[in-house]
């Protein structure tokens, strides 16, 4: 299956949003998304011992794996808006990537998560290393399941999710194909 219009049409979004490699001074942008309204989804804020270890994880991962993290930066004014990263897992024995986003609440409703993610499916795209790459909203954050229905993702199933490790949640898996038009 093709990119869609509206995939290409949120690349553009280039102008707008660039994506950043998580870095040593990103930890307040962290902190920031570990707000109650942020992950009312991911089963409520970190504790800061968790958030420093996340933080830690973020900074090592392009030096010991495929997987990525990246903030959402604005291209007029270089404020760091959000997240969106994209890291190797298997599901139900297929290895492929997943992919997680977040846009700070003042900065939601203007596309750019749609904006930074796109950008993010190119990148996984390119790495050639999977097909697949899946998403797993909870089923009641409508923004997000919206987001992948946007972004051309296909919705496969709805099914049971372990987000933190403990925390059983029911999500939708929507799977794009990276190697569609290839």
């Amino acid at each position: 299956m093709p990119v869609s219009s509206d995939t290409q049409s949120e690349s553009a979004g280039r102008d707008i949003v660039r994506l950043e490699p998580w870095g040593a001074d990103d930890f307040p942008l962290l902190e920031q998304q570990n707000a109650p309204e942020m992950t009312e989804h991911l089963g409520g804020p970190e504790s800061p011992e968790a958030l420093m270890a996340r933080q830690a994880k973020y900074e090592r991962l392009a030096e010991t794996s495929n997987d990525r993290m990246y903030k959402i930066v604005l291209v007029a004014t270089g404020a760091a808006v959000g997240s969106v990263g994209y890291w190797e897992k298997t599901w139900r024995g297929e290895e492929m990537y997943e992919t997680g986003w977040g846009v700070l609440p003042a900065f939601q409703g203007r596309g750019l998560a749609a904006m930074g993610t796109a950008q993010a499916i190119e990148l996984a795209r390119a790495s050639g290393l999977h097909r697949y790459l899946h998403a797993f909203p909870s089923v009641e954050n409508l923004p997000s399941n919206a987001l992948c229905r946007r972004l051309g993702f296909t919705l496969v199933e709805e099914c049971e999710f372990e987000y933190p490790k403990g925390h059983p949640m029911r999500c939708n898996d929507w799977r794009i194909d990276l190697f569609a038009g290839e």
